[in-house]
C-alpha cells in the first residue's frame, strides 16, 4: 500500500519539477498546494482510511462472496426441485397414459358387451315379434272358425227351420237329451 502512495505522490509532483524561481517558498502556489496535498495525504495515512477502505473493500468482497456461495446453493436447490418436479411429470405422464389404455380397454370390453346384449335384445325382440304373429294368427284363425261356426249354425237353422215340422223337432230334441245323459254319466 505504501509504495501505491510513493508513486502517486511522485506521478504528481512533476509539475512541480517545472515550476520556474525557488521551490521551496510559500509564494510558490506549486509548493503549497505540494504541501496541502502532502498534509491531507498524511492526515488520510493517519486516519487509517487506507485500511478502513481494503477493510470496507474486503468486507463488501465477502458479502459479495457469501451473495455468490447463496446464489450457487439456490441454484442447486432449484435444480433438485426442477428434477424432482421432471420426475414427478414423468410419473403422472406414465399414469394418464396407463389410465389412457386401462380406459380404452374398458371401452372395447364395453362396445363389445354392449354388441353382445344388442344381438340378445334383438333375439328377445325378434322371438317376442314371432310370438306376436303366432299370437295373431291363432287369433284370426279362431275368429274365423268362430264367424265360420256361427255362419254353419245360421245355416243350420235356416236349412231345419225351413225343412223341420214339430214332430220331427221333438225327436232330435229327444235323441239329443239321451246323448247328453249318457256322456254326463
Amino acid at each position: 500500500m505504501r509504495n501505491i502512495l510513493t508513486s502517486l505522490i511522485v506521478l504528481l509532483a512533476t509539475p512541480v519539477l517545472a515550476a520556474s524561481g525557488p521551490f521551496v517558498s510559500l509564494s510558490n502556489t506549486n509548493f503549497v498546494v505540494l504541501i496541502a496535498f502532502l498534509l491531507f495525504v498524511g492526515l488520510l495515512i493517519y486516519l487509517k482510511v487506507p485500511g478502513k477502505l481494503s477493510g470496507m473493500l474486503d468486507e463488501r468482497a465477502n458479502g459479495i462472496q457469501s451473495e455468490l456461495d447463496e446464489a450457487r446453493s439456490l441454484r442447486e436447490e432449484a435444480q433438485s426441485i426442477l428434477a424432482e418436479y421432471e420426475r414427478k411429470q414423468k410419473e403422472v405422464q406414465n399414469q394418464a397414459d396407463q389410465i389412457i389404455l386401462h380406459a380404452k380397454e374398458e371401452a372395447k370390453i364395453a362396445a363389445a358387451a354392449a354388441k353382445d346384449n344388442l344381438k340378445a335384445s334383438i333375439k328377445r325382440r325378434l322371438a317376442s315379434a314371432e310370438d306376436q304373429i303366432l299370437s295373431a294368427q291363432t287369433a284370426a284363425v279362431k275368429e274365423v272358425k268362430d264367424t265360420a261356426v256361427i255362419v254353419a249354425i245360421a245355416a243350420a237353422k235356416d236349412v231345419i227351420s225351413s225343412g223341420m215340422n214339430a214332430s220331427h223337432a221333438n225327436e232330435l230334441i229327444e235323441t239329443a237329451i239321451k246323448d247328453t245323459n249318457g256322456k254326463f254319466h
